[in-house]
């Protein structure tokens, strides 16, 4: 470069010609010191030439050095940046728009073995920083892991247009071409840190014994405390390989403390100790099981111990027999295959009748409501508790939104003509105008808020109680002054009846009131066919002797011609999935109750040899309804959880939305196949 081409600018050159500028008000001065005297304006004329050559020889003689030396530090300069950005500690790369390797520093090849000739693109060395990621932001941020470390990788943009930026030698039009310079940044301390710290936090668990009185009662009293002693044993060894803390509590309840790290290995096992302490014999007839709550994922000890405590609650409110993982809002469920264990004791129904008593008693209104797409069990619960409300004086009404074909003949029953109030049946909107802060709304026959008739009800009121026979799922209704979930029992129906006999008003049923409480423990048992206990037949035989006639249930709960065809339709065109399921789809058309019919169909198909478990879908109300029903082999409330829905081990249900009927039987399909080879289901 030629250095009489260069030229200074800005402040630079009035610094460097500022001397020969001075010479222009000089030259002013000297006219007017010629009008002053002329000797002296000649004397000053003289002066002034010879400042303005000296000055003008200092400045052409002076400008080749100051280049050279302003060339010399530039150059200086570059080279210390340059070495200094080469010896950088964060490995550092340039790469193009296509992310090829442009440029790398010492350390970027002391990491990868990639020097400055490795021109490829980087994606060879981190295949997951590809090119479409480098393009899709000015800024992105990835983890990475290379040779057992971890990275936290940066990109940010270098726009060409940016680097004249501001400068007075060059400028650039403005254009869309960058680089893209990666920092690495070694986090696997950081990494190794944060792991050890999780996976040191300790994680809370409470062992319940189910069955512990049932147990006990089935053997001799000699061999009583041999086995207790094995079950300690099992207990003991079972956490004692995941250095645990286990202490016991009660006679039939632990308190476990572990470490994080060990939960996903318990995980893994499925938690094999509900299984093994079923194995303990010492001439019980009844096999002991358990019910385990896990909490973690809390910001404090007691947090976790109050995680532990919701998910033995919900553990137990599935009917036990199972683990339940709560960190955080995530629940997982474990077990549960099993038929819940019927309790021949009435305690808990006495315990909750006089409860319910009190609360009745303290109220002027009362609303009961149950599930939408009301039922038979839902409706005769319902109308037991309207019972009750009546023989203490109080009012009440029932919240059906919509009176099903099934429900007719019992609806029509209670009639003005019979005695009955005009208002017995309200729809939603009606109860929300008659509901307030000192209203009692009674729940039955569901758990779940979503799946009642009119959910906005749970918040119009504080004094909430529920009547369920369903197993609790994560979604439950918060903050009920009374609730009575037994999932042993076989219908809504069967419990209200119990309760009934523990009022002291010695509550008098009217033969229909009796009918309809008595058809909803015959519907939900398929005739006393499923989940029927001791204490089903005994339900049945105080509805018996309060008036309920079983021909005249029979006949009310007939179909008609079009919905048996359709359920005649569902069992012919059945597929037999895996050699063992039977999947069909119910027709809707000209139905009424289509729901009632994909149940029923589900139970009939149950009567054909070598099918475990029948799932019948049909099409209502812009859902897909989905009735699952087995007999011992198959838990189909494990399947239908799957899909959002619940139930009991035989009889479950789910409802999906936002697909067609053929894409609900293949999410049934997978979640068979899913299920089976995670072994949570057996063929």
């Amino acid at each position: 470069m030629k250095k009489k081409n260069v030229r200074f600018k800005g402040k630079l050159r009035i610094y460097m010609c500022l001397p020969l500028f001075l010479t222009i008000p000089l030259i002013g001065i000297n006219i007017f010191v010629y009008f002053d005297n002329y000797t002296s304006g000649a004397v000053f004329s003289g002066f002034v030439l010879v400042y303005f050559a000296v000055m003008l020889f200092a400045y052409l003689h002076n400008k080749p050095r100051l280049v050279d030396e302003m060339i010399t530090f530039a150059a200086q300069y570059g080279t210390v940046q340059k070495q200094l950005l080469n010896e950088f500690e964060i490995p550092y790369a340039l790469v193009d728009y296509n992310a090829k390797i442009l440029w790398v520093n010492k350390r970027f090849t002391e990491l990868t073995g990639k020097d400055k000739q490795f021109h490829k693109s980087i994606s060879v060395i981190f295949p997951t920083l590809t090119k479409e990621i480098l393009r899709k932001t000015e800024e992105a941020s990835q983890h990475l892991t290379l040779d057992d470390r971890d990275f936290r990788v940066v990109m940010r943009r270098i726009y060409f247009d940016t680097m004249a930026e501001g400068s007075d030698i060059i400028s650039m039009d403005a254009n869309d071409e960058y680089l893209t310079a990666v920092y690495l940044f070694d986090e696997t301390k950081l990494s190794h840190y944060i792991r050890e710290n999780e996976e040191q936090r300790l994680v809370t668990g409470l062992v319940y014994i189910d069955n512990y009185d049932e147990a006990l009662d089935s053997i001799e009293d000699v061999k009583r405390s041999l086995l207790v002693a094995l079950i300690d044993r099992k207990v003991n060894k079972y956490f004692a390989e995941i250095d645990a803390l286990v202490r016991k509590i009660e006679k039939d309840r632990y308190f476990v403390v572990f470490k994080n790290k060990y939960l996903e290995q318990l995980r893994e096992d499925r938690f094999s100790l509900i299984e093994d302490v079923k194995t303990v014999r010492v001439g019980n007839e009844m096999a002991v099981t358990l019910s385990i709550g896990i909490g973690g994922g809390g910001d404090s000890y007691a947090q976790n111990y109050e995680y532990a405590h919701m998910s033995i609650d919900l553990a137990l409110g599935r009917g036990g027999d199972q683990v339940v993982v709560r960190e955080g809002e995530d629940v997982c469920y474990y077990g549960g295959k099993t038929q819940q264990v019927e309790r021949n004791t009435r305690v808990k129904a006495r315990v909750k009748a006089h409860a319910l008593r009190e609360i009745i008693q303290s109220k002027e209104h009362v609303i009961v409501m149950g599930h939408s797409i009301s039922d038979v069990d839902c409706l005769g619960a319902a109308v037991g508790v309207y019972c009750a409300a009546r023989m203490l004086g109080k009012k009440a009404q029932i919240v059906v939104n919509e009176v099903t074909s099934s429900l007719r003949p019992l609806v029509d029953g209670f009639s003005i003509e019979k005695g009955y109030p005009a208002d017995l049946f309200i729809r939603s909107d009606e109860a929300m105008l008659l509901t307030n802060r000192d209203t009692l709304l009674m729940v039955v026959d569901v758990n779940r808020p979503s799946h009642t008739e009119c959910p906005e009800l749970l918040r119009r009121t504080d004094t909430v109680c529920v009547f369920d026979h369903h197993r609790q799922g994560s979604e439950i209704i918060e903050g009920p002054v009374l609730s009575y979930v037994e999932p042993y029992a076989s219908s809504a129906c069967e419990m209200i009846a119990e309760v009934l006999q523990y009022f002291p008003e010695n509550i008098k049923l009217e033969p229909h009131e009796a009918d309809c409480i008595y058809a909803g423990i015959l519907i939900d048992t398929n005739n006393f066919m499923t989940k029927t206990g001791v204490r089903t037949f005994e339900a049945a035989a105080y509805l018996r002797r309060a008036g309920a006639e079983v021909t005249r249930v029979r006949k009310m709960l007939r179909n008609d011609m079009s919905a048996y065809k359709a359920r005649a339709e569902a069992v012919r065109h059945a597929e037999v999935y895996r050699g063992c399921f039977a999947i069909s789809i119910c027709p809707a058309d000209n139905v009424e109750s289509p729901t009632i019919v994909c149940a029923q169909a589900a139970n009939e198909l149950l009567n054909i040899v070598g099918i475990k478990a029948s799932f019948v879908l049909t099409e209502y109300q812009s859902k897909i309804y989905v009735s699952s029903r087995s007999i011992d082999e198959i838990n189909v409330q494990l399947i239908m959880e799957r899909l959002g829905g619940g139930g009991h081990l035989s009889v479950a249900g789910a409802q999906l939305t936002d697909c067609s009927v053929m894409q609900a039987k293949h999410i049934i399909e997978d979640t068979i196949d899913e299920m089976l080879k995670e072994g949570d289901i057996k063929d």
